[in-house]
């Protein structure tokens, strides 16, 4: 090269041109909004928008691509948010009121503090795979985090595998019968993610990453909040995703269904039954059929001749004071106007689905195949179309709410071209997860349109983010009746509620009991003394359930088939009934603060003792409200455990089952056994039962028969109970008594409205906060806020302590202090 010839000066403006685009470029490495900021990468642009000061939506997607998403879960908008950038070489570092995020812009992570240094989560790489979804080109997409060691982590669904914390586990998410997912999972920490994805998706947790993996995605797309606990994430997601309407007082009450009751005459036997034996009884449920064979499938109509007059059926119950549910489907039968109306329109699909045959025979006759077919829910004419036909059927005739089976929906035989199937939102692939928030949302939407003035509530086997905003109570699905199984749904419901969603439960005595039949009759197999202790068990774990609902097959479940009134079985049955209605008043008030305050009705310890190592994993105790501690009996005491397993896909395919203990002849219930329960550190606690007090952070052993499970009350609690009723509205709660559970200082709203319409939205009810001074031994009854009609202006209260002291007094709504001596 000839140096002579080089031009100096063109040089130095070169230099400086070049140096000044760089320089340029680094200031304009992002782009900032009143709502967040943007950059790129090599590879990504990533946009970060802000929620609040406490929750952030991180998106990432392939350079020289567009993301354009509307979530179905999230229905809040982002929001101007005042936050802070400073930027120092290849780190963004962001900064809110509650939050901290250090964003590295050459490869998009992120990490996550709080703004005083507390490390929350660090991101672990992101990754974009080219993916063909039926033809339409697009990614599957990953995010991985890096976890702490030590650091327990909740939520993700409904799982059947026994476990709390979800640590070091490898799940596929696709909902299935006994399994429902939510991409959702908070930390001890203080911290949730919300993975926002309805494909396929595989979670996993291993000593190299925390991640989620989906299979269709056009980018990476989650929410990180920071809550400082467990209930401030809830409130979180539930201000993302919506907040939790009120059930009807009288669906907190006791529940009797059985698969199936197979004519009006018996179903109102039932109920007529109940109301003789003066045993509490408010929801009876009618499950499938009633529309007649299966070519008929979820009519929504009382087709079936053993129904030949379902106006007087309805009559009936509501005149003895209960509520009726039907059995409601997301798939029809080719008989069906439904299916026609649909099938003409392209709304219906082409999978296998229940029931697969014509005849009503197992294993399924598929010479007779039934044609029944699931409707497209993410199509909003299709949800027109469906709830025309079921208010034209059912609900003009007066049914109060909905038992939405088969809302995952099923899906068998699977195939996996099956999720190349076209619906209104793209492929089924696409939207897979999301289907039950369709399709439960699509009732309560058209019900809550009509004006009605009945709360919506829907009993249904699966849910999605969000689906707590739907009136939706979902249960756990066909779980086997097995000790195993009922172990396994205290962790299902606990981590279910750390989703932000409160409301769950499972089939009292567990749906698959043919295994408890042997050597047994239909009729006669709740006499049985391995199935009578399960049940039982089962019944007092599910009196402290947002619902308490009896139900299952081959084995009946109704009171009297366990005996008679001065029979142990039948009385232990009865006794936590009534236990459960005597509640109603904290219940009704829980409710209450879960609506108006996105508290939890079932709360892991962790969610009140996060300073409490020891409860961190605890999978088999939980609080019910803030106040009482329950630890269920999980294990056969008196007789031998079976063990029974089934296709956890379909809840259907049943196979063998085995045994282990001892004979169950000659059982006694009356014999006193006993059961270890941890007390949680940071409080005193009190034996429901005798009243006797302990101290917190240690293990105890607990005395129980079959007719008691160990029950504590924390101290600094206040808790009003109710009277002796027949079902929940039967007498006003003019007389409470209020116990009061002395340790700390305690507050408790106890709230009242109309208990079955949305008057309570136009502020049409009333709160009477009350407060225990634990020092001076005082309890102040607030003066009553608000008003409705009907409401009560003048009670009593019976004020009781657990050393026996008491004291009545006169309540008008004026402030009073009552201090007993």
């Amino acid at each position: 090269m000839n140096f002579k010839k080089i031009n100096i000066k063109a040089l130095i403006i070169t230099i400086v041109v070049i140096s000044g685009i760089e320089q340029n470029a680094n200031a304009q490495s992002h782009k900032k909004t009143d709502v967040g900021l943007s950059f790129s990468t090599a590879d990504m642009n990533v946009e970060v928008k802000f929620y609040g000061p406490h929750t952030v939506r991180i998106i990432k997607y392939p350079a020289g691509k567009q993301f354009v998403k509307n979530s179905l879960s999230v229905i809040k908008q982002e929001q101007k948010t005042k936050f802070s950038v400073t930027e120092n070489k290849d780190i963004l570092l962001l900064k809110t009121n509650n939050l901290q995020l250090s964003i590295n812009t050459k490869n998009g992570e992120i990490d996550y503090t709080t703004t005083s240094g507390k490390e929350l989560l660090k991101e672990n790489g992101s990754d974009f795979k080219p993916f063909n979804d039926a033809g339409n080109s697009t990614y599957s997409v990953t995010q991985s985090f890096k976890l702490e060691k030590e650091e327990p982590i909740y939520g993700l669904g409904i799982l059947q595998n026994g476990k709390l914390s979800q640590r070091n586990q490898d799940i596929r998410m696709v909902q299935n019968n006994t399994w429902d997912f939510v991409p959702f999972f908070q930390s001890v920490k203080g911290y949730g993610i919300f993975w926002d994805n309805y494909s396929p998706t595989q979670f996993t947790d291993n000593a190299q990453k925390t991640s989620f993996s989906s299979e269709v995605g056009e980018g990476v797309d989650y929410y990180f909040m920071y809550g400082g606990n467990a209930d401030g994430v809830v409130a979180s997601m539930r201000e993302l995703t919506g907040n939790v309407p009120m059930f009807p007082l009288w669906t907190y009450g006791f529940w009797q269904s059985k698969e199936r009751y197979k004519s009006q005459n018996e179903i109102v036997d039932v109920v007529k039954k109940y109301r003789d034996l003066k045993v509490p009884l408010d929801g009876i449920i009618q499950d499938w059929q009633y529309w007649g064979n299966n070519y008929q499938w979820n009519a929504m109509d009382f087709i079936s001749p053993d129904f030949p007059d379902a106006k007087k059926m309805i009559n009936d119950i509501h005149g003895m004071n209960a509520h009726l549910s039907v059995s409601i489907w997301s798939s029809f039968g080719p008989m069906t106007n439904q299916y026609r109306e649909m099938d003409k329109k392209g709304m219906l699909f082409n999978f296998g689905t229940w029931p697969e045959s014509g005849r009503e025979v197992w294993p399924p006759d598929m010479n007779y195949p039934s044609g029944v077919r699931v409707y497209d829910a993410y199509n909003p004419e299709a949800r027109d179309i469906y709830w025309k036909y079921l208010n034209k059927g059912v609900f003009s005739l007066g049914v109060d709410t909905w038992w939405m089976d088969s809302t995952e929906p099923d899906h068998l035989s699977q195939k996996p071209e099956d999720l190349d199937t076209k619906t209104y939102l793209g492929s089924f692939r696409k939207v897979r997860n999301a289907y039950p928030l369709m399709t439960v949302g699509g009732v309560y939407d058209h019900q809550r349109a009509t004006m009605s003035d009945k709360r919506v509530f829907i009993l249904t086997r699966s849910a999605f983010a969000g689906q707590q905003r739907y009136g939706a109570n979902t249960w756990s699905g066909d779980v086997n009746s097995s000790w195993e199984s009922l172990r396994n749904q205290v962790p299902a419901g606990l981590n279910f509620t750390l989703t932000g969603n409160p409301n769950f439960n499972s089939d009292i005595g567990g749906f698959f009991a043919g295994a408890y039949k042997k050597g047994w009759t239909d009729s006669s197999g709740s006499k049985n003394p391995m199935f009578q202790e399960l049940y039982v068990r089962w019944l007092q774990y599910g009196t402290f359930t947002p619902m308490m609902r009896s139900h299952g097959a081959d084995v009946p479940r109704e009171i009297y088939q366990f005996g008679k009134k001065g029979e142990v079985v039948y009385d232990a049955v009865e006794k936590f009934i009534r236990l459960r209605y005597s509640l109603l008043p904290y219940i009704y008030s829980v409710s209450r603060d879960v609506s108006k305050n996105q508290s939890s009705f079932m709360r892991a310890l962790a969610m009140d003792f996060a300073e409490d190592k020891t409860v961190w994993d605890i999978n088999n105790e939980y609080m019910f409200g803030k106040s009482f501690l329950v630890a269920p009996i999980l294990n056969a005491q008196y007789t031998p455990e079976k063990i029974v397993k089934t296709n956890e896909q379909t809840g259907w395919d049943k196979k063998e089952e085995t045994q282990k203990g001892a004979s169950a002849t000659d059982v006694d219930f009356t014999q006193n056994k006993t059961v270890k329960v941890y007390l949680p550190s940071g409080s005193i606690w009190y034996d429901f039962w005798t009243n006797t007090k302990y101290n917190g952070g240690q293990e105890i052993e607990k005395t129980v028969n079959i007719q008691s499970i160990p029950l504590y009350v924390k101290g600094g609690s206040i808790i009003p109970f109710g009277p002796d009723v027949q079902y929940a509205t039967e007498k006003k709660w003019d007389n409470l008594t209020i116990k009061v559970y002395p340790g700390s200082d305690a507050d408790f709203v106890l709230y009242e409205d109309e208990f079955d319409n949305y008057n309570y939205e136009k502020g049409d009810y009333t709160e009477i906060p009350m407060h225990w001074n634990d020092k001076s031994q005082m309890l102040t009854i607030d003066t009553r806020k608000g008003k409705y009609m009907g409401m009560i202006d003048k009670r009593n209260f019976t004020i009781i302590l657990p050393d026996g002291q008491q004291k009545t007094v006169s309540y008008s709504g004026k402030n009073i202090k009552v201090v007993i001596k």
